[in-house]
């Protein structure tokens, strides 16, 4: 095998192939936060797609769901791989510019500015997920978020809501304390939830693993609620 050939062509034709495909359709941009986040602390992505895929799983057969907060969007996808429709919104417009940017007709998204703290949305989803949101939003403003994230929500519809835990914070970096402003325990955020919900199942997750241990232990809780109140 020659060095030009080394370099240039793969050892494997599916490899070729997809080599092939990539370099005609160009590679695949990070968004804004994952761009950050494989600078400054590339394990970070994998327990943020962690969080997605249970989400995905758990949207699994719904036909039209939200996300409130998304980001730059970027593992929005792997919710959309599951689910016939997804709406993401962000109050940020730098975020949303950069989804839009980046959008893939293979995958489509529909993105949308929107602060769901101004209003729901003005038609009804099956299903509504919101991840590393509630931890930014004032304690005073987390009934105007929750009211507005229920009134977006069919009467059959299933919610994921997802933040670090209080215990966690003492780890966190002083930029993630600085927007962490409503961190809670697992029992006060099941509280809340109970507020709206009649069933709410609560998991916890550390790094990318999801379990139902000791809340107390846990970095990151994630709510499953069905029933609205």
């Amino acid at each position: 095998m020659t060095d030009e050939h080394s370099h240039n062509e793969p050892g494997e034709a599916q490899y070729k192939r997809w080599i092939q495909e990539v370099r005609s359709r160009g590679l695949t941009r990070l968004g804004l936060m994952t761009s950050w986040s494989w600078s400054d602390d590339p394990a970070r992505l994998a327990f943020t797609f962690a969080r997605y895929k249970f989400v995905a799983k758990m949207m699994t057969g719904r036909q039209k769901v939200l996300e409130v907060g998304c980001g730059d969007g970027f593992a929005t996808r792997i919710v959309r791989q599951s689910v016939d429709i997804v709406t993401a919104i962000d109050f940020d417009p730098s975020f949303i510019d950069d989804a839009l940017s980046r959008q893939d007709d293979d995958w489509p998204i529909d993105y949308r500015l929107h602060n769901i703290l101004e209003g729901p949305l003005d038609e009804q989803f099956d299903g509504i997920y919101s991840l590393d949101v509630l931890e930014h939003i004032p304690l005073d403003s987390e009934h105007i978020y929750m009211k507005n994230v229920c009134r977006s929500l069919s009467d059959k519809g299933v919610v994921i809501i997802g933040m670090p835990s209080l215990e966690s914070q003492i780890y966190a970096s002083s930029q993630s304390k600085e927007g962490h402003v409503n961190c809670k325990t697992q029992d006060e955020f099941r509280a809340l939830l109970l507020d709206y919900f009649g069933f709410v199942f609560m998991f916890s997750m550390n790094d990318e693993v999801l379990h139902t241990g000791f809340g107390e232990m846990a970095h990151y809780h994630l709510g499953l609620c069905c029933g609205k109140a």
